[in-house]
């Protein structure tokens, strides 16, 4: 493989052999004309247009006259020597390759003479920062520049969306691939835009969750939250307590007893690395000291007494508690974010924190003191929901705040010390909240949250002296009490993930319901190419 460090060491009569080489190779792959028969027949798609993307771009500057076509001729170039770009530019050939039927090669070169997506890491607006883009398209081609591989990321995904909704599907090579032309600058408004899956109530497989990974990818959600233990069962290997997951997240565990299951290590790493691959960064959650009966029912010497609690299969919350005052409990959970973080590459180690009923609010400031500072200790950045406020924490940790109130006095507290936000308000963006009183699945605890509901609200505003500057993001939970399978996943995630990530990205001047509730519309056809068992909510003019 040629380094950057080798291509500067290079006469430039050899670069231009390499490129030469290259282009070479893909003009072999190319057919010089469409395919005969009814495949090459031409297509009626509706226009595409700048501002019809989720989330709404910053700044979009439209140019009728520049509208790029895809053809079999159409290359994807990356930076020679970048292996990150190259790798978007691989997804995003990937992406665009079964529906097209065109080869799309993806070259590491510096120019070529064909028609071409270039992804370009370096010069773009000033604006863009560390995970925006700007996406330019002419008649000649279309070229995404950024300052790093997860603004181009970002970009592609702007990209897909500017094509027709037949680009979601294989063999449509009878459509015309044709993106709009003109000019975006975008980035986010937020840094953290995440959506949370649980995986302790039942659970979810690799698959499920890789799909989701997928699903939420595309609209520039860029953290996953797995919750992976809780009072009904455990779902990630810890070595030091194997029947954590063997017992704890074995047969007869989940809500009802239905949802039985854990990642290994190997596992949880897989979809780690899948979602790295997607710009997706994983936030493991252990919740402590309450929601722990899986736990404690496996372990009897995690109980003051010694004695199990029987496991449970119900919804009910915040009876159990870790035994705060035994030194057993500190080394079982020195174990447990040891463990977990060594095969967490991001950030963050959510530690709950939530509906610790059974706990005095003494004790939970004893723990959260002694267990705040394990995750440093491990190299990671401690999150939990917005109760670990009560406790002081250090400046560095994050709160989640999942209140359906706009007031919260130790959440301001911590903020005035330098506690970040992410905000889960759970009569907003509660995913596992029912649409109406009519929808077969979720709770309606929260309240029942339709898509404008979901899209009503400001992050920066929620909660009385909770402003701009101290908003890490937002996050949508999705909580699996009722929850089986993918399609039940889908059905109470879409369409309001994508209200949630725009609330993530775009600007406070873009928020605007009817705007948003167009492009909502015209997902429609994407999602039912992509199979995605979405909502149709009445709300909506679904295409």
């Amino acid at each position: 493989m040629i380094t950057d460090h080798d291509e500067r060491l290079e006469v430039p009569v050899r670069r231009r052999h390499t490129t030469t080489r290259l282009l070479a190779i893909a003009a072999l792959a190319l057919p010089l004309t469409l395919p005969a028969g009814p495949a090459a027949a031409t297509q009626h798609t509706p226009a595409r247009h700048l501002t019809d993307v989720i989330p709404a771009p910053v700044d979009t500057r439209p140019d009728a006259r520049a509208a790029f076509r895809i053809t079999p001729r159409t290359v994807i170039r990356t930076a020679p020597g970048s292996a990150a770009a190259r790798q978007v530019g691989n997804h995003l050939a990937e992406t665009l390759r079964p529906a097209t039927g065109y080869p799309l090669p993806v070259l590491p070169v510096r120019s070529t003479p064909l028609p071409e997506i270039a992804l370009v890491l370096g010069g773009a607006d000033h604006r863009v920062g560390q995970e925006g883009y700007q996406l330019d398209v002419t008649r000649q081609g279309v070229t995404i520049r950024a300052t790093t591989p997860a603004g181009l990321f970002a970009g592609t995904q702007t990209l897909r969306q500017l094509l027709p909704a037949d680009i979601e599907a294989p063999d449509r090579r009878h459509a015309t691939w044709t993106i709009p032309g003109g000019r975006i600058v975008d980035y986010p408004r937020f840094a953290y835009r995440g959506a949370m899956l649980d995986l302790a109530r039942h659970f979810h497989t690799v698959d499920e969750i890789t799909a989701y990974v997928d699903l939420i990818s595309q609209y520039k959600i860029n953290y996953l939250h797995l919750h992976l233990t809780d009072d009904q069962g455990w779902r990630i290997q810890i070595d030091s307590w194997p029947r954590l997951t063997t017992v704890g997240g074995g047969p007869g565990t989940g809500v009802d007893g239905v949802g039985p299951g854990y990642l290994t290590k190997a596992d949880y790493q897989a979809v780690v690395a899948y979602a790295a691959a997607r710009h997706v960064t994983i936030v493991p959650e252990i919740d402590m000291p309450g929601h722990t009966n899986a736990a404690q029912s496996t372990y009897p010497e995690l109980n003051c007494d010694g004695v199990a609690p029987p496991p449970r299969t119900d919804i009910a919350v915040g009876y159990s508690s870790l035994c705060i005052n035994d030194e057993l409990t500190y080394r079982f959970v020195e174990d447990v974010i040891r463990e977990l973080a060594a095969i967490t590459p991001g950030p963050y180690l959510h530690i709950g924190g939530d509906e610790a009923h059974a706990t005095t609010d003494e004790d939970y400031r004893t723990f959260m003191n002694r267990v705040l500072p394990l995750v440093s200790k491990y190299g990671k950045r401690a999150s939990g929901w917005n109760e670990i406020t009560q406790a002081d924490p250090p400046a560095d940790a994050v709160a989640q705040f999942w209140g359906t109130g706009t007031t919260n006095a130790d959440l301001v507290d911590a903020v005035t010390r330098g506690t970040k936000v992410v905000m889960s308000p759970a009569n907003k963006s509660y995913l596992d909240m029912k649409y109406d009183a009519n929808t077969p699945l979720g709770l309606r605890w929260a309240g029942l949250i339709e898509v404008s509901d979901a899209y009503g609200w400001d992050p920066a505003t929620r909660v009385t002296g909770v402003g701009e500057s101290a908003v890490l993001g937002v996050e949508a939970p999705l909580w699996s009490e009722t929850l089986r399978t993918l399609d039940d996943i889908e059905y109470m995630a879409f369409p309001r993930l994508p209200a949630i990530a725009e609330l993530g990205w775009s600007t406070t001047t873009s928020h605007d319901w009817e705007s948003f509730r167009t492009r909502l519309g015209e997902q429609a056809p994407r999602w039912r190419l992509q199979q995605v068992n979405f909502y149709p909510s009445p709300q909506v003019p679904w295409i």
